[in-house]
C-alpha cells in the first residue's frame, strides 16, 4: 500500500540545524537526521566539517512518504527556507560547508531538481541565479548525538530564536496545508 512506501531525500540549505527544524514539522516526513555528505574523507566529525577541507556540506536526510509529501513539494519547501543564490552562505555562516545542495539518490530526484531550478528561474522567484547544487549521492554520514533534533532541544537558544524561528514563521504562514496535524492550528 502506498501509505507504507518510506523515501529518502538528502538536502543541504546552510546549517543542518535550520533544516532538520523546517522539515520535521511536515506532514508525511517521518524522521529528519542531521549529518554529512559531499566530502572527501570517511566518518568526518564536525570540528573537522567546521574548517571546510573535508568537502562535506551540512546535510539532512529525510525520511517521508510521497503518497503524502511528493520529492517536489520537499523540494519547493527547501526553496522557500533558505537562500539558494548565495554561494557557500547561508546568512552569517559562510563556507562549503553551508552550501546549497540537492544531493540525489536517482534520475528522478535529478530531473525533478533540475526541472523546478529551471521553472523558478523562470518565474524570476529570487532577485539573484540560483547557485544550488544538483550532485549525486554519496555516503551520507550521521551527524554527533547533540545535533540531532536541535531546536526540539534548545529552542529558547539565541541562535535557534534569532536564525531558526524566521525560517519557522515562513513554513507556518507559507505552507500551512504541508504541517503536519498538530501544528495547522
Amino acid at each position: 500500500m502506498k501509505e507504507d512506501i518510506i523515501e529518502e531525500a538528502i538536502l543541504a540549505g546552510g546549517c543542518f540545524w535550520c533544516t532538520e527544524a523546517v522539515f520535521q514539522r511536515l506532514e508525511g516526513v517521518s524522521q529528519v537526521i542531521s549529518g554529512y555528505t559531499g566530502g572527501t574523507i570517511k566518518n568526518p566529525a564536525y570540528r573537522e566539517i567546521t574548517t571546510g577541507r573535508t568537502g562535506h556540506a551540512e546535510a539532512i536526510k529525510i525520511k517521508y512518504n510521497p503518497g503524502l509529501i511528493s520529492f517536489k513539494e520537499l523540494l519547493e519547501i527547501f526553496f522557500a527556507t533558505h537562500d539558494p543564490t548565495t554561494l557557500n552562505q547561508q546568512g552569517a555562516d559562510r563556507g562549503t560547508q553551508y552550501r546549497s545542495a540537492i544531493f540525489y539518490a536517482n534520475e528522478e530526484q535529478k530531473t525533478v531538481a533540475e526541472a523546478l531550478i529551471e521553472e523558478l528561474e523562470k518565474q524570476d522567484i529570487f532577485d539573484s541565479p540560483i547557485v544550488t547544487e544538483i550532485t549525486e549521492l554519496g555516503p551520507f554520514y550521521n551527524a554527533e548525538d547533540y545535533h540531532q533534533n536541535y531546536y526540539n532541544q534548545n529552542s529558547s537558544q539565541g541562535y535557534c530564536q534569532f536564525v531558526i524561528n524566521p525560517k519557522l514563521n515562513k513554513l507556518y504562514t507559507t505552507f500551512k496545508a504541508k504541517l503536519k496535524e498538530e501544528l495547522q492550528n
